[in-house]
């Protein structure tokens, strides 16, 4: 099975393997469920605020501080916060 893309980990999880194709234990599955699915209950604050969450989790994986910073900025949202710059690239 190829897990490749933005859904590899959610087609891994529905299959119950790792991307290894070890199994994923039935506990873990159990509880990343119910997690998810309070997740998914939750009320929402927005989605541009949604977005640059998303951005900054997973552009600090791609982009150097600076980069980062300042691509947010010119797409019109503040830059990064001290304790996004701590928890990512500190």
């Amino acid at each position: 099975m190829d897990f490749s893309g933005p859904h590899a980990i959610d087609q891994a999880i529905e299959a119950g393997i790792d991307l290894d194709g070890s199994p994923i234990p039935v506990e873990m599955l159990k509880l990343y469920k119910e997690v998810m699915d309070q997740e998914g209950a939750r009320k929402r604050s927005g989605v541009k605020k949604s977005m640059r969450n998303r951005i900054v989790r997973s552009g600090a994986k791609h982009f150097d501080q600076e980069s980062l910073n300042q691509r947010l900025i010119a797409a019109g949202w503040e830059g990064l916060k001290s304790k996004e710059i701590e928890f990512f690239f500190g």
